[in-house]
């Protein structure tokens, strides 16, 4: 090592080459990484999803879930299995080994569930799809005076315009039903026609399909042969044949039975501050950046309202883009600050030109990371950024110590190119294995599994790859760039020069007759001292175990949001859900008459309200305004909404939330048994 740092230190066109090239090459690695609010979570893991119409859940959990779990159950690799099911559908989730084979895996649990022989006849195909994590990070309301029909049609046209805008790929609606053509089939015109209910059925399978019929190659190209005869409105359903007459006349379904052209018989209303709405959801995907697809949903908004039809309205109700840049905002700002307090540190206590030099050192290092993050697979975020402030201290201190070194040096023996190899060779192992043992100290955070794995590898290799410049810039760089420092001549020290050799004399003072006291004390009572540190840290221990420090995996931090949710039980009206829903209005109403009146009719609480009913739930999620313009939090909001709404005393679970990442319970209880007669009585 100290020939290379004699090297570099004699070669500063080659110091400086490879600092611009450091440089350069980080820019292009910077402008090149995803930016998202948090780590993609990617879970090896599958859902099926399969729909039996009609059906009620116990029989799609008998009949369906519980055999394709059995099929499943003898597969290596597998973490777990749940299931879900409902009226008309159930669910299955496999979780996987973090090792396993994602591939291989899928494929095996799509032989076992294709080739399950006994499964009901009139189910849709089971879906094996992978298990995708997705998360909302932009939320769009489309509302205003329109059908159902309208505005559903309205939210779909909305919904593909807006997934193939830039840096958007993946848009989902939100609060709508779909759609559905019901036959209803008349007993008297089965009789009058001599016809049984299971010839209409076939008619209307073996007819409302699209065929393949293979390919032409001509001259001119391949054509491709298709039979379209998939129905999809009330007139097409009408005209399918169902029999031939003797007399050459037709049976067609519209003779037999009345077709409604409307929506699944799972009514539902959503409102957006009592207008019919849909919600938009832009969901994050593996690649994206959230800063480019925050300015393509709202460039799109603005030109995309003058062209809506009469009535109808686009609002954007979350955009987390906001919060990103409000974030990275305030760690920007807090790493500035930091870095210019101790720059001013250095000046005062060393020499300007060394100062400069760690500063230049600090952003080479941040540079050589950004070279290989995006190879590695980290990108812009919370986390990500967090880290590179948590690091900057390390960094600071490794030029600092080796510019330090060579500021002595240079004062001892004359300065110039020898004085700067001398004193970085003189601190050179002490700073490498100081970033060594830091290295290897985050290191087993790489070999971590599960979901956790994803969080602690970004801030694992932001430290690494930060240090490991650190290193390449104290070491190589920063002494060619001071290795013309000569050693000042008191003679010619302006005013700040005095000012700044007084105070680097007084801190030099200070540990020569103070410091070194108190450290030769030490040292002589070496077993009083360990003493007094052990038992400061079981005083720590003691205040972290009994609560006086408190814990907690992830801090609560409020949202602009509070979410209301009522699970209904199994089989209630949906009338019921209808009245739910207007207790909770009449509750939004009271809170912000109580907060107009806390703040005499001075700002607002309220931003907008979203509701959502149908038989099983009732959902409300209230934007509150930001912060800086109400003297609410959202606890206090969300607590007294939960008291304004009164009990309800038939519903299966009632939950009101405000925070932003603490949605999962504090405690959790699963009670398993093959029986479901058992499970209710437990």
């Amino acid at each position: 090592m100290n020939g290379l740092i004699e090297w570099w230190a004699r070669n500063s066109v080659a110091a400086n080459l490879l600092m611009v090239g450091i440089f350069v090459a980080g820019a292009i690695g910077f402008f090149s990484m995803e930016r998202e609010m948090d780590p993609q979570v990617r879970f090896p893991g599958l859902e099926i999803d399969v729909t039996w119409p009609g059906a009620a859940p116990q029989e799609v959990e008998e009949q369906i879930v519980a055999r394709i779990e059995e099929s499943v159950s003898d597969l290596d690799a597998i973490e777990w299995v749940r299931s879900s099911s409902r009226e008309g559908q159930g669910f299955v989730w496999i979780l996987a080994e973090q090792q396993v084979d994602f591939t291989q895996f899928m494929n095996d649990v799509k032989i076992r569930v294709d080739s399950i022989p006994s499964l009901p006849r009139d189910i849709e195909p089971p879906r094996v799809q992978q298990w995708v994590n997705r998360q909302e990070f932009i939320r769009v309301a489309v509302h205003g005076d329109l059908t159902e029909r309208e505005l559903k049609r309205l939210s779909e046209q909305l919904r593909r315009e807006a997934a193939v805008l830039p840096a958007i790929t993946v848009v989902q609606l939100f609060g709508v039903r779909r759609e559905e053509v019901s036959v209803q089939v008349s007993e008297e015109a089965l009789r009058r026609y001599n016809m049984s209910f299971a010839e209409v059925a076939t008619a209307i399978r073996n007819h409302s399909i699209n065929q393949s019929s293979g390919s032409v190659r001509t001259e001119v190209g391949t054509y491709q042969l298709k039979v379209r005869s998939q129905a999809d409105t009330q007139a097409e359903f009408d005209e399918i044949v169902i029999r031939q007459t003797d007399d050459g006349g037709v049976i067609r379904v519209g003779d037999v039975a009345t077709v409604v052209d409307g929506f699944e018989d799972n009514p539902i209303l959503a409102t957006l501050n009592g207008e019919p709405a849909v919600l938009l959801q832009v969901m994050t995907t593996e690649t994206m950046d959230i800063i480019k697809a925050s300015d393509s949903i709202r460039e799109w908004i603005e030109k995309r309202q003058e062209t809506l039809p009469p009535g109808a309205k686009l609002t954007l109700w979350t955009d987390q883009a906001d919060d990103f840049k409000s974030r990275m905002k305030t760690i920007g700002n807090s790493a500035s600050i930091g870095l210019f307090l101790v720059l001013m540190f250095l000046v005062l206590t060393l020499r300007p030109i060394v100062a400069f030099w760690v500063a230049v050192g600090i952003a080479t290092a941040y540079a050589g990371a950004f070279v290989f993050l995006p190879s590695v697979g980290v990108s812009l975020n919370m986390l990500s950024t967090f880290a590179f402030l948590l690091v900057l201290g390390i960094v600071v201190d490794d030029a600092i110590v080796v510019g330090e070194g060579i500021h002595t040096e240079a004062h001892h023996i004359g300065g110039g190119v020898n004085a700067s190899i001398a004193g970085a060779q003189l601190v050179a192992k002490p700073v490498i294995f100081g970033v060594l043992t830091t290295i290897m100290a985050f290191m087993p955070w790489l070999f971590l599994s599960g979901s956790t794995s994803e969080f602690t590898r970004h801030i694992t290799w932001v430290v690494i790859l930060a240090l490991a410049f650190s290193l390449v810039e104290s070491l190589w760089i920063l002494p060619a760039h001071l290795s013309k420092m000569q050693p000042r001549k008191e003679e010619l020290l302006g005013r700040f020069g005095h000012f700044q050799k007084h105070i680097s004399d007084g801190i030099i003072h200070f540990a020569h007759k103070q410091y070194r006291k108190i450290a030769q004390f030490a040292v002589d009572r070496r077993y009083l001292t360990a003493s007094f540190f052990v038992t400061l840290l079981l005083v720590g221990f003691a205040l972290f175990s009994t609560g006086w420090v408190k814990k907690a995996f992830m801090p609560e931090i409020e949202s602009d949001e509070v979410i209301v949710n009522v699970v209904m039980p199994e089989g209630a009206p949906y009338s019921r859900a209808l009245e739910i829903l207007a207790q909770l209005q009449a509750a939004e109403r009271e809170l912000e008459e109580e907060f107009n009146q806390r703040t005499g009719g001075e700002g607002k609480l309220i931003e907008n309200w979203y509701t959502r009913s149908r038989r099983d739930s009732v959902l409300a999620i209230v934007k509150l305004t930001p912060p800086e313009q109400r003297d609410m939090s959202a606890k206090e909001a969300a607590i007294r909404l939960r008291e304004l709404m009164g009990d309800v005393p038939d519903a299966k679970e009632v939950s009101v939330d405000y925070t932003q990442n603490n949605n999962d319970p504090d405690f959790e209880l699963s009670i398993r048994h093959p029986d479901l007669d058992v499970l209710r009585l437990a």
